[in-house]
């Protein structure tokens, strides 16, 4: 199952629209390209599927996307699915 993960932007690469992402202490790299018209700040919150971020959302989303994987049994699921995030 493919799932929206929330991630903390921690460090933004603009110039290949790369971000590095902290997900319950877990950094990985995405790609940032689909927000670049938004705008993106370090501690921003994002969605994240397969490796892409896919819209930004506030803490208290990012939290509850969180709370729903874990009550779903999906937490581990998700931690999982950052293993194959591989941009370099």
């Amino acid at each position: 199952m493919c799932l929206a993960i929330p991630g903390r932007v921690v460090e933004i690469d603009q110039e290949c629209q790369l971000a590095t992402v902290d997900v319950s202490g877990v950094r990985r790299k995405i790609n940032v390209h689909l927000l670049s018209e938004q705008g993106l700040a370090n501690d921003d919150w994002v969605l994240i599927h397969v490796g892409f971020g896919m819209s930004r959302i506030s803490a208290k989303e990012a939290e509850e996307q969180m709370r729903l994987l874990r009550m779903l049994g999906e937490g581990e699921e998700a931690m999982k699915e950052l293993e194959g995030y591989r941009f370099q």
